[in-house]
């Protein structure tokens, strides 16, 4: 799916008949469906490459494997709001970084938190970090649910299952 030293950060969104089903639609439309999600925090290693890439799944491929993220995801059941979610991140000239995930109701709302986050969150670090980057995706909700999802994807793994 990725290789060991990429990041891929993806998105989608969804509806459905209820807020969970919504998300499930975003997660395929992702490409990150039928996966165990395991949420991480915030860090990006050194010599890693963040890119912005749309994830396609078959469906079979990792059915029911581990997929480690960082997911930022909205979800939203009243007519006439938005959903919006986003992931920013900031690096260094080693590439090592940090991740940030935000929701909101507004895109505006959810870009000035991801800068106000990024923005904090460097200030008392030693690294000097280059320019913020975000990808968000929004959905109005019409007549269903509606969920919008922006995933890290770091990896996917197997399960090592206990035998009797």
């Amino acid at each position: 799916m990725l290789s060991k030293r990429t990041i891929a950060i993806t998105s989608g969104i969804g509806e459905g008949q209820t807020k969970l089903s919504a998300f499930d639609a975003a997660l395929w439309d992702a490409g990150i469906a039928n996966f165990n999600l395991i949420k991480l925090s915030s860090v990006i290693p050194p010599s890693t490459l963040v890119q912005v890439k749309h994830l396609k799944n078959n469906g079979k491929d990792g059915f029911g494997d581990k997929l480690f993220v960082v997911l930022a995801e909205k979800r939203e059941g009243e007519k006439g709001r938005e959903a919006w979610a986003g992931i920013g991140w900031i690096q260094t000239k080693d590439s090592r970084g940090l991740f940030v995930e935000h929701e909101g109701s507004q895109q505006a709302e959810v870009i000035r938190l991801i800068k106000g986050s990024l923005t904090d969150m460097v200030k008392y670090r030693r690294e000097e970090y280059g320019e913020i980057h975000y990808q968000i995706v929004g959905v109005p909700c019409q007549d269903k649910p509606v969920c919008a999802v922006v995933a890290a994807v770091y990896q996917f793994e197997g399960w090592d299952f206990l035998t009797s």
